[in-house]
């Protein structure tokens, strides 16, 4: 695979960040530990930085999102104070990690790109995957966010697992919305019953519909979710594998994943227009 290729605007905030961070014995050792190709390049803290990030773009030997992963899991991944034993606050980042995680953030999301704890930098696949991660930020669901993530990380390397998260996120989301919408959830909490509360509450039926387009739409993403359920069920990781073991390859598992985030996305904005509705109303 083609080593990707760091777009100048991501090499100029991590050069920045990095050498407003590190001296140039710790920025020798932290590009060494991300295993970034050569030796220390000559100059300043911010021209070795930058020298280095390219000659990471130029070598075709190395893989340049690992290499990534690790320059910056410090700072995406900051350790925490320790909790004070007479505070019943839980200890968070301080304002300087905070916006250094924000920059660094919005740098890898101009590329395409995300940070996944673990040193892990991925792409994010399609725009629906895009448009859903920019919704779940704004909705700060942990659960939500958590399961997006696994999804995108698992892809290409465990199918199985990917498509186990594209089927969580489906069910955080339905169940989030029943509980915040005061709804009644089913006595069985998977994804079936809690797609129908959340599809009646919603006025997601197709019966209902009169434009005959939108209706054929919608009853695709009926199918959609029986579909990923039952793919959940048959061939990912959260049931065990029968007699017949599917043969998942990446490019099934995208398609779930995309079909999962583009009916989380429909749902979540369907959900906020009757926000708008309710608020215009009161």
């Amino acid at each position: 695979m083609k080593n990707f290729r760091l777009p100048a605007h991501l090499i100029s905030v991590l050069s920045d960040e990095i050498s407003q961070w590190e001296t140039h014995a710790s920025m020798d050792n932290l590009f060494m530990y991300a295993n970034a190709p050569g030796e220390p390049p000559e100059g300043s803290k911010l021209t070795k930085a930058q020298s280095w990030l390219r000659r990471v773009n130029s070598d075709e030997s190395c893989d340049s999102l690992e290499v990534l992963g690790f320059l910056i899991e410090n700072y995406m991944e900051p350790p925490l104070p320790e909790k004070d034993f007479w505070s019943d606050e839980e200890p968070s980042l301080n304002e300087q990690q905070q916006k250094r995680i924000d920059r660094i953030s919005l740098a890898l999301a101009r590329a395409n790109l995300q940070y996944i704890a673990g040193a892990k930098v991925t792409h994010i696949s399609g725009s629906a995957s895009r448009s859903l991660k920019d919704i779940i930020c704004k909705l700060d669901h942990s659960s939500i966010d958590q399961e997006f993530n696994r999804a995108i990380k698992n892809v290409e390397t465990s199918p199985r697992e990917a498509v186990s998260a594209a089927c969580n996120i489906l069910e955080s989301i339905f169940k989030t919305y029943i509980e915040e919408e005061n709804l009644t959830l089913p006595n069985k909490q998977d994804l079936q019953p809690t797609w129908k509360v959340v599809r009646d509450d919603l006025g997601l039926n197709p019966s209902k519909i009169e434009e005959r387009d939108l209706q054929e739409i919608i009853s695709g993403i009926f199918a959609t979710v029986n579909g990923i359920g039952a793919l959940r069920t048959h061939a990912s990781s959260a049931h065990g594998a029968g007699k017949k073991v599917y043969e998942l390859k990446p490019r099934h598992a995208r398609l779930a994943v995309h079909g999962a985030h583009t009916l989380a996305t429909f749902v979540l904005e369907s959900w906020q227009e009757k926000r708008n509705v309710r608020k215009a109303k009161a």
